[in-house]
C-alpha cells in the first residue's frame, strides 16, 4: 500500500490535527508503508524530510496555527504521477485538501477524507454566526466526494449525519500510555513551577476564544475562597488571549506556553483534576492525556469530550458555559480524595485500551477495504 496524505496542518504546527497525523505517519514508517505528505511550509521549519512535500502558505485568520497552503499544482502532479499512491487521504478542507481532491479524480486514485475541527462551533466564539450555512454547505460539499469520512468520536458522527454527510465511519483517537502515566515524581513538578499549595489545577490547550477560555477564567475567579486559598493552576499551551488572560487571571494561575514530551506528562501526573471547558472538540486529545496519567477530567458536555468521559466515573461533565456548575465539581472532587483517586484509576483503565497501534491498523484495514472496492468497481 502507498499512500499520500494531504493537510494543511502537519509537524512541527501544534494542534491536534497535526500531531495525529504525525503520529499515523510514524507509524507507517513502522509499518513500511510509503507515504508523501503535502503540507504548507510553517514561518520556520526544523523537520524536513525527503517524503514531506512542503508549500509556502499563509495563517488561517480563524486558526493562525493553521496554514492556508500556495500549492503548486505541477509539482503535486509530477510527484503523484512518480509515487503512484494506491490512496489519497484528504485531512483538511482548505487549498491542499482541494488539491487532493482534485488529483484523486483525475488520476483515479480511491479517495478518503477525515473531519477533525468543527469550524461552524468556532463561528461562535468570533461574531460570524452567519457564515454558519456557508460553512456547513462548503464542508459537505468536500467530505460528501469521499468514499469515506472518517471522524473521531460517536457524538461527531452523528452531528454530521444530521447535516447531510455521508459514508461516515469512526476513527478514534489514542494515547501513549507509555509517556503519559501517573508514576512521575510530582515534587519535581512543584520545584520547577514553584508550587506550594494543596492542589494543582491543570488547563492544556491552545489560549484562544473558541476553547471557551472565558468560562476557564470565570470558574478560576469564583472558586470559594476558603478553597482557593489552597488551589494552584497551570495553563499549559499559548494562542491569540495569552497576554490578555496574563493580565486577567487570578494571581495562583502559571503560564507555561505550549509544553511537550515528558515536560507536558509531569504535569498531568501532578495535577489533581484536569479542567477544560471547551465545548467545540471534535475528540479532546488532551482529556484522554489527562486519564493517561491517572488525572480526573472535569469537562464541558458536548463534542467528542463526552464520549471521552464517563460522569462519575473517570470524571465530570458539566453544561458548557456553566461556571458554577464547574465550581461545584471541583469542591466535590477536591473534597473527597478517595473519590478523586478511585477516578484517577478508572481513567488510566479506560485509557489502556485506546492504543495508537491498534487504532491505526485498523485505519488501515479501512483503507485496504476502499482500495479493494474501488479495484472491484473499475474491474466490475
Amino acid at each position: 500500500m502507498k499512500v499520500a496524505i494531504f493537510t494543511d496542518t502537519y509537524y512541527p504546527d501544534i494542534n491536534g490535527v497535526a500531531r495525529t497525523l504525525k503520529k499515523f505517519t510514524d507509524h507507517l514508517s513502522y509499518r513500511q508503508i510509503d507515504f508523501r505528505v503535502f503540507a504548507p511550509k510553517p514561518p520556520s521549519i526544523e523537520y524536513v524530510a525527503e517524503h514531506i512535500h512542503r508549500f509556502e502558505s499563509l495563517s488561517f485568520f480563524l486558526y493562525p496555527e493553521c496554514r492556508l497552503a500556495l500549492p503548486n499544482v505541477m509539482k503535486i502532479k509530477m510527484e503523484l504521477e512518480s509515487f503512484s499512491p494506491d490512496l489519497i487521504h484528504v485531512a483538511t478542507p482548505f487549498n491542499l485538501g482541494l488539491c487532493g481532491i482534485y488529483f484523486a479524480k483525475k488520476l483515479e486514485i480511491p479517495l478518503v477524507g477525515s473531519f477533525h475541527t468543527d469550524f461552524d462551533q468556532y463561528l461562535a466564539f468570533y461574531d460570524l454566526q452567519l457564515l454558519s450555512k456557508w460553512v456547513w454547505n462548503y464542508m459537505a460539499w468536500v467530505h460528501n466526494q469521499f468514499q469515506t469520512t472518517f471522524v473521531p468520536s460517536n457524538e461527531t458522527l452523528m452531528h454530521l449525519k444530521q447535516r447531510n454527510f455521508k459514508n461516515l465511519k469512526i476513527w478514534p483517537r489514542g494515547v501513549d500510555c507509555q509517556l503519559f502515566h501517573p508514576l512521575y515524581e510530582k515534587d519535581t513538578v512543584r520545584k520547577k513551577y514553584g508550587l506550594s499549595k494543596k492542589y494543582l489545577l491543570l488547563f492544556v490547550s491552545r489560549l484562544a476564544p473558541e476553547k471557551d477560555i472565558s468560562t476557564l477564567l470565570r470558574v478560576a475567579k469564583t472558586i470559594p475562597a476558603e478553597l482557593n486559598k489552597d488551589i494552584e493552576w497551570i495553563w499549559a499551551g499559548d494562542g491569540p488571549l495569552r497576554k490578555d488572560l496574563e493580565k486577567e487571571a487570578p494571581e495562583n494561575v502559571i503560564f507555561t506556553g505550549y509544553l511537550n514530551g515528558k515536560d507536558l506528562a509531569e504535569i498531568y501526573s501532578a495535577s489533581d483534576l484536569f479542567i477544560f471547558p471547551s465545548p467545540t472538540e471534535t475528540f479532546g486529545n488532551v482529556v484522554l492525556e489527562a486519564l493517561a496519567s491517572g488525572t480526573p477530567v472535569i469537562g464541558a458536555d458536548s463534542g467528542g469530550v463526552k464520549n471521552i468521559i464517563s460522569s462519575g466515573k473517570t470524571g465530570l461533565l458539566c453544561a458548557p458555559g456553566a461556571a458554577e456548575e464547574f465550581n461545584e465539581a471541583i469542591v466535590q472532587l477536591l473534597s473527597h480524595d478517595s473519590l478523586r483517586w478511585q477516578m484517577g484509576m478508572e481513567g488510566r483503565k479506560f485509557a489502556l485500551t485506546q492504543r495508537w497501534e491498534n487504532i491505526f491498523d485498523q485505519l488501515l484495514s479501512d483503507y485496504d477495504q476502499v482500495i479493494k472496492k474501488e479495484t472491484n468497481e473499475i474491474y466490475a
